[in-house]
């Protein structure tokens, strides 16, 4: 999986191509959004739609990140789930869980800054 981060004022945009599985992806999502916390980044957003295929522990990884956002009082939202993707956030509950938008400035504009 490849990692790009971008900064719009306050939000960092993360763009994630690949796939997140388990002992790769997940390993690299968990270290990317966790160097973004320990480096002072508050406002997430994960743009997945370089996304092709995520597996249980990328959903376990995406859960576990969005605890650390909160633990942190940080916020991390998603962005343009690819169709399978946003299949699973659906069929496991998460699109609930997370803040989810298909435009990027909409997700920009909806951490206030």
């Amino acid at each position: 999986m490849k990692v790009t981060q971008r900064s719009y004022g306050d939000v960092t945009v993360v763009d994630l191509k690949g796939k997140i599985t388990i002992g790769r992806g997940d390993v690299i999502l968990r270290e990317t959004v966790q160097q973004l916390f320990d480096e002072g980044h508050r406002q997430i957003l994960l743009n997945l739609a370089g996304v092709s295929y995520m597996d249980s522990a990328g959903i376990g990884e995406l859960v576990a990140c969005h605890k650390r956002a909160v633990e942190k009082t940080g916020r991390l939202k998603l962005l343009n789930p690819s169709g399978k993707v946003y299949d699973l956030l659906q069929l496991t509950k998460l699109d609930e869980v997370f803040e989810t938008f298909t435009d990027e400035k909409t997700a920009l504009v909806s951490f206030g800054g």
